[in-house]
């Protein structure tokens, strides 16, 4: 078989060519060899005009409105002039590895815009439900001229750390008036925050909004700020109503221009490359270690022994791992 040749899928990136921007993701998705080859050579060609964008990540607990806050934000861009990439990974069912890639139909209005590229992706087998291959798809949106990419969360397990060590601005959408505010936002998640947004302020629920503004930044007081240059703020937004999200924008712009110019914001990227690379590396090894014919030789009597006790199980890792 012919291998794939990857400048067609290059030239159509680099024009914005909304169907070849999809089979390039597809590409890149996909299992099979010589699609992974053929999208490594693609990535090579258009790395040189990737880093333009700002990434936004958007985490929150289930119920907190992401998909809304998202088609507010993004709508907002989008009517702004901004090219708005949604890279929104939904959960995968770890029975039948299904997907339910509903994003497109929850964020109608804003897959109608001609300034927006909505895509789903199933989060499969990686920690915490992100999808593995979203690091790649958010530098072929960036290529294909999208100036801000948005990257929603499932919100749940390790997903947050996943997305955090990916995007330039880590939000957590949190919302009031749901008993103990900060009930199901484990602390570690708080310290990766960025900012923080309280969703869904206004009609009634506005005073509970307000009490839970207080709460949050009392309880941030109490985590040391990452940089002397940001301290997280907590806002308050609306999701329904037009401009709702505006001040979050606003807040993630004060954000890149105050790290842009202390030098802050390219050694994250650096630092978030070099820790692309060993996620990647680690999932390699892991594929070659169950690939390998002599490990699954040996792994059924390896795995009576621990079973019955006649090995530690740190011996027997370490034997198994003596055959790659």
């Amino acid at each position: 078989m012919a291998p794939i040749d990857p400048d067609p899928y290059v030239r159509g990136i680099l024009s914005g060519h909304r169907r070849m921007i999809a089979k390039t993701m597809t590409l890149i998705e996909s299992s099979l060899k010589e699609h992974q080859q053929a999208a490594f050579r693609v990535m090579e060609k258009i790395l040189p005009h990737t880093g333009k964008s700002i990434r936004l990540g958007v985490t929150g607990v289930p119920g907190v409105g992401k998909s809304t806050f998202i088609e507010n934000l993004g709508v907002y861009l989008a009517d702004q002039g901004h090219k708005v990439a949604v890279l929104a990974v939904d959960p995968s069912s770890r029975r039948s590895g299904g997907s339910i890639l509903g994003d497109k139909t929850r964020m109608e209005k804003l897959s109608a815009h001609e300034n927006a590229f909505i895509r789903p992706s199933p989060a499969g087998e990686t920690l915490g439900g992100v999808a593995a291959k979203t690091r790649e798809i958010m530098l072929v949106c960036e290529a294909a001229g999208f100036d801000v990419i948005l990257v929603e969360t499932v919100g749940v397990g390790q997903s947050e750390t996943s997305v955090a060590s990916m995007v330039d601005f880590f939000l957590v959408l949190m919302i009031a008036g749901a008993g103990d505010e900060l009930q199901g936002i484990k602390k570690g998640v708080l310290e990766m925050a960025d900012g923080i947004a309280i969703n869904k302020a206004d009609g009634e629920n506005l005073p509970a909004v307000e009490k839970a503004k207080t709460d949050l930044e009392t309880a941030l007081h109490f985590i040391r700020p990452e940089t002397p240059t940001w301290s997280p703020p907590v806002l308050t937004c609306s999701s329904v109503n037009e401009g709702g999200t505006k001040k979050v924008w606003d807040m993630v712009l004060d954000h890149h221009q105050k790290f842009k110019a202390t030098g802050e914001f390219m050694q994250r990227r650096k630092h978030q490359s070099l820790d692309w690379m060993w996620t990647l590396v680690e999932a390699g090894l892991r594929k070659r270690f169950h690939n390998n014919k002599i490990i699954n030789e040996k792994i059924p009597a390896v795995s009576e022994q621990v079973e019955n006790e006649k090995i530690s199980p740190s011996a027997a890792a370490d034997m198994l791992l003596s055959y790659l």
